[in-house]
């Protein structure tokens, strides 16, 4: 071989070497310089345990990597994919909050989909029967109230009893792992939006919460589940998601930005009220009012004051219907009065405790104003009623309590 061939031999084998490794990369390229979720870190090292098995998926729109949903991207790589279950919002999230989801067959696949929020919320043994293993893999917004949480709870109850084996496809918390917040739920409150014993927000990802729930006992089933969590790479608790590199595919159709999800986490209180949480508007969860609502600009600077991190404004806006994210938003079509919000530093910025604090002022200067039996599901304790935001023993307890199951630092 002469001198000038040996000198672009590595070039050559370099190129070589890039062109079989491009159909791995390209599923996260998005991703190079940025966490890689568990969904990623599958593709690259554990579909080798999928072979030979029929796969069920609980996912929804938010489980990608890059810009493909996993299901086309498993499909691609010859996975036998024959089922999919469908959480609140639907498999391809194209329900509103609280529409009752009905099974059926997805149109882009002929796969058969089954509902995990309709008449039953749980999978069946019918269900499960025709698959040997379950993928689940959806992005949390890091709330109680949240409901994918319940979702996997059941889902962990269900497929341990089928003996079925439940891979979690790690993502981050969007808050962050060290933001923990809120009243602990009290078991008198449990229902689909809380059922188990963590604060409102609770920073954790939703593979921690499953080791935790099984680890706690938190489960109905007599079998232990056969869990198995894909953890991320890059990810650490101090990271909320700007840090993360990744993009935004909202969750629900009313979390269209992080922004919405972050402050979620306390204003979704106000779907416990008559007042309107900005259903129906641009922002909601960054919009709440009603008609009735007085609120003065001396007041919107005192709470400025307290909560420097919020940009906070007085506003009158009028609650839309909007087909497939808010169809009968409350207070449609009235002329309400309140605030818009807007984060100016997340790290500064406690959304819980602006949450119960915006309450009580907008409660108070709202003719008519009241809270409904559903409030206690979101706060999960009668501590709401009177506003008392004393809830930081029991945090650190909780934070004990939840060190064995973290997986990052």
């Amino acid at each position: 071989m002469k001198i000038s061939q040996l000198l672009f031999l590595p070039i050559i084998l370099f190129v070589i070497s890039c062109t079989s490794e491009n159909n791995q990369k390209d599923v996260y390229e998005n991703q190079a310089d940025s966490v890689r979720v568990g969904a990623a870190v599958l593709l690259e090292s554990h579909l080798d345990g999928l072979q030979g098995k029929r796969v069920g998926l609980v996912m929804n729109p938010t489980a990608r990597v890059g810009d493909t949903h996993m299901l086309d991207t498993l499909l691609a790589r010859d996975v036998n994919v024959t089922a999919l279950f469908a959480p609140e919002h639907g498999f391809r999230g194209d329900f509103g909050a609280g529409e009752t989801i009905e099974d059926g067959i997805d149109q882009e696949t002929g796969l058969p989909v089954f509902s995990l929020y309709g008449q039953t919320k749980k999978p069946t043994q019918e269900m499960l029967d025709k698959v040997d293993i379950l993928l689940f893999d959806m992005q949390d917004v890091g709330a109680r109230f949240y409901t994918y949480n319940v979702t996997l709870g059941l889902v962990l109850e269900a497929a341990a009893t089928a003996e079925v084996p439940v891979w979690v496809l790690d993502r981050p918390n969007p808050a962050g792992g060290n933001y923990v917040a809120g009243w602990m739920l009290d078991e008198q409150y449990e229902s689909f939006v809380g059922a188990y014993p963590i604060p409102m927000a609770h920073g954790m990802t939703l593979g921690e919460l499953a080791k935790m729930m099984i680890g706690e006992r938190w489960l109905e089933t007599e079998l232990k589940p056969r869990l198995k969590v894909i953890p991320m790479k890059g990810w650490n608790r101090s990271m909320k998601w700007p840090e993360t590199g990744l993009e935004w595919y909202p969750p629900s159709p009313n979390l269209p930005a992080f922004e919405h999800a972050y402050m979620y986490l306390g204003t979704v209180l106000f779907e416990g009220t008559n007042l309107s949480e900005g259903r129906g508007t641009p922002d909601p969860f960054l919009t709440i009012g009603s008609p009735q609502t007085e609120i003065t600009d001396q007041q919107v600077i005192e709470l400025k004051e307290q909560f420097p991190a919020v940009q906070i404004e007085r506003i009158t806006f009028t609650p839309k219907s909007m087909p497939g994210k808010a169809p009968s938003p409350k207070l449609e079509g009235e002329t309400s009065y309140g605030v818009s919000l807007s984060i100016k530093n997340y790290d500064k910025f406690e959304p819980v405790t602006f949450g119960v604090r915006l309450l009580e002022l907008l409660l108070e200067n709202t003719e008519g104003s009241k809270q409904t039996d559903f409030i206690y599901k979101l706060a999960g304790s009668k501590d709401v009623q009177s506003f008392n935001i004393s809830w930081q023993d029991e945090i650190e307890k909780f934070k004990e309590q939840r060190e064995p199951y973290l997986i990052y630092d």
